[in-house]
């Protein structure tokens, strides 16, 4: 591992590791940090052998760190791809900290040009945590990153399953993360582009009948054939103010995963 930096495109930033140790990942100090979502849509499908995948919308790559960490021995390569300039030099960063340049890289550029960048249909594997909110909607952060990466402001969904659509070749695999309340306008949007749902899980904080799906994982085939599937739900607290489930400690334990979590 190369030596840690304390500054990454002139912007300060931290050292935060995941699974003992094993991984780095740089963040801006301000700026876009990643959550418990990228944890769970890098854990949602076990590549194919020789996987080539692509992680839109990338930030600074941690889903591209945990996928190269559980399955880099069946990826042949994994690119990132992501609009601001900042991000994608830190994410290149964060595959030279962790040695893993040779076969990861970013690709900087925007989903709705995707083709500029990339042959058609060229990966196996699309992984994508896309932004979760309209423009006047949900959090609002006063950084212009952190706004970019988690607003729709220059690009919406259907970009992105759009993007997804052209990057993963036929009978390739697609996963995506996004609310659970605005499953509908996922399902719209992957139907549009023949993104087949195979397997669906829906995310809760905790367990209780009163508690609401926070998230929704889903995973689609390219041209796949109709019949989907629903998993048990998954939940990311034993109980409210508790502690992590035995579920979502098995995600952040540096021990091999034999399989997916669902």
């Amino acid at each position: 591992m190369t030596d840690v930096p304390q500054f990454v495109a002139g912007r300060e930033v931290t050292a935060d590791s995941i699974f003992d140790g094993a991984i780095t990942a740089l963040q801006f100090y301000n700026g876009y940090r990643f959550s418990v979502d990228a944890i769970l849509a890098a854990h949602f499908h076990i590549p194919v052998k020789d996987a080539r995948i692509l992680d839109l919308g990338a930030g600074c790559g941690i889903i591209g760190l945990i996928m190269m960490y559980r399955w880099g021995q069946r990826i042949a390569s994994l690119q990132a791809f992501e609009l601001q300039t900042q991000l994608k030099v830190l994410a290149e960063k964060n595959f030279e900290l962790n040695s893993y340049q040779q076969r990861c890289s970013c690709i900087q550029g925007d989903v709705k040009n995707i083709l500029h960048h990339i042959r058609p249909e060229s990966y196996t594997q699309v992984v994508c945590n896309p932004p979760f909110y309209h423009t006047l909607n949900g959090r609002q952060s006063l950084d212009e990153q952190s706004r970019i990466a988690r607003h729709q402001i220059t690009a919406d969904l259907v970009d992105f399953t759009k993007a997804a659509a052209m990057a993963v070749k036929n009978g390739g695999t697609a996963v995506f993360i996004y609310p659970a309340e605005k499953f509908t306008e996922l399902t719209e949007a992957l139907e549009r582009v023949r993104l087949e749902m195979k397997l669906i899980q829906f995310v809760y904080s905790y367990p209780g009948k009163q508690n609401e799906a926070r998230l929704v994982l889903v995973r689609c085939v390219k041209n796949g054939g109709k019949g989907v599937r629903v998993a048990a739900p998954f939940y990311i607290y034993e109980q409210k103010n508790g502690n992590y489930s035995p579920d979502m400690l098995r995600l952040y334990n540096p021990r091999p995963l034999a399989e997916p979590f669902v």
